[in-house]
This record gives structure tokens, C-alpha cells and sequence, in this order.
């Protein structure tokens, strides 16, 4: 596997065909490669409810009444819904204690089959329909054969779950403020930058504590370990 610093990092996922696996950075020995396969569930499609409030202020288990409502939707075709928190991204306040069974989510998924779908809103109210809506998504390809569309965007999300495990609430929350950083700066440069196509976000727990940093490329779907924020630089 090639570098992962900064400037090849975005040339690698920019070019990159979709392929839902997990896969070392550099310099990891053989004893990391053949330990990786199989340390995430298989899934064909990964949804993310965007929420107002960082990972790193989820309690150690977090779950919601329309994320397991959703998930038992679209289980048997071999879905994953996570939560995800990003600057300047859409989502709905949060509900008070008690009423979480109103509460609202922006929602953003990536399947193998179809690429990148995005739902406005999804609830108690909707969640049948939506999760109609993601199945085929997933089970489904494009008419006559045509291979799914990419996305012309980015999306980075970093595990920053500081209460499921300290290891990725402090490098993944290192990792993901040297990324924000660094985009920032480049933008600033010049608006024409790779790093335009680049959206970040934080998640929740998605596995694998001990090889943090932990940063999900989509929607080609390759999951990078061991991230540190000096890659971005080496």
C-alpha cells in the first residue's frame, strides 16, 4: 500500500474504485495485514444519522429509538447505521430527555451497489419508508448494467468516541483537528484545491479500538487504521 501522506492520501481515495473492505496504512507488519479481514461486520451499505453534538459527547453506548428502528429494516440486506457529526453539516436539534421517540435525523448512506443517497429527514414517522427506500438502494444496481455512480465528493468520517475508548476519543479527535486544520488551510490557498471535494465528519464507534486512528474513506468504503495526524505531513 502506497503512503498516506497528505497530498498522496487524496490522490489514493480519489482514485480509488469502491470496494467495502479494511485495509492497513504503511509500514504495518504481515501479523497486522492478516489480522485485519474480518474485525468489521460485512455490510453492503453504511448509514450515517447526522447529529448536533460531537461523538466525543455520546455516552459509551449510544443508541436511539429511529437508529434501531432502522436497522431492523434493513438488517437482512446487510446494513450498518452509525452516527455522525460534522461543522458545517446538516442536522436537527436533539429532543429532550423523554422524547426521544421525536426526534429527527439528516440521513446520509453509501452502498456498494448504487454509491452515495441522502434523506432530508428520517423518524419514527417515515423510518418503514425510508428503510424501503435503502434496501433497494443496496440490493439494487443501476439500469442496464451501468455501474454505479461516485460521488465527485469525499467523505471523510473519524472515530472521536471518547467514552466507548479513550484511544480513539484522543487520537481519533487529534486526527480529525489536524484534518479540519489542514483543509481549511488549503482551501484558504486556492478554491480550485483537491481538498474542496474533501467533507468531513466525526462518528461514533465503529470497532477496533486499538488501531486508532480510525478513518472511513466513502464512498469507495475503505477503512484506514492507525492514523496520526503527522501522516498528513509525511
Amino acid at each position: 500500500m502506497t503512503s498516506i501522506g497528505w497530498k498522496s492520501f487524496l490522490r489514493r481515495i480519489a482514485h480509488q474504485k469502491r470496494g467495502f473492505a479494511t485495509l492497513p496504512t504503511t509500514n504495518q507488519s504481515e501479523t497486522l495485514r492478516a489480522e485485519l479481514p474480518g474485525t468489521v461486520p460485512p455490510h453492503r451499505c453504511y448509514i450515517f444519522l447526522h447529529t448536533p453534538n460531537q461523538p466525543s459527547t455520546y455516552p459509551a453506548k449510544f443508541s436511539t429509538p429511529v437508529q434501531r428502528a432502522l436497522l431492523r429494516e434493513i438488517m437482512t440486506t446487510g446494513g450498518s447505521v452509525n452516527f455522525c457529526w460534522s461543522e458545517s453539516g446538516p442536522s436537527y436539534p436533539r429532543r429532550p430527555e423523554g422524547e426521544e421517540e421525536t426526534q429527527e435525523y439528516y440521513l446520509t448512506a453509501f452502498s456498494h451497489a448504487r454509491g452515495k443517497i441522502e434523506v432530508p429527514v428520517v423518524s419514527m414517522k417515515n423510518v418503514v419508508e425510508v428503510g424501503s427506500k435503502l434496501r433497494e438502494h443496496t440490493e439494487s444496481r443501476p439500469p442496464g448494467g451501468m455501474e454505479a455512480p461516485v460521488s465527485d465528493d469525499i467523505h471523510l468520517y473519524v472515530c472521536t468516541h471518547m467514552a466507548r475508548d479513550c484511544r480513539c476519543g484522543n487520537t481519533g479527535s487529534a486526527v480529525a483537528s489536524a484534518l479540519r486544520t489542514e483543509l481549511r488551510r488549503r482551501r484558504d490557498l486556492d478554491h480550485r484545491d483537491p481538498s474542496t471535494r474533501v467533507q468531513l465528519a466525526e462518528t461514533a464507534h465503529v470497532g477496533g479500538h486499538k488501531y486508532a486512528g480510525n478513518v472511513l474513506v466513502y464512498p469507495h468504503g475503505e477503512w484506514f487504521v492507525y492514523f496520526h495526524p503527522a501522516q498528513l505531513y509525511s
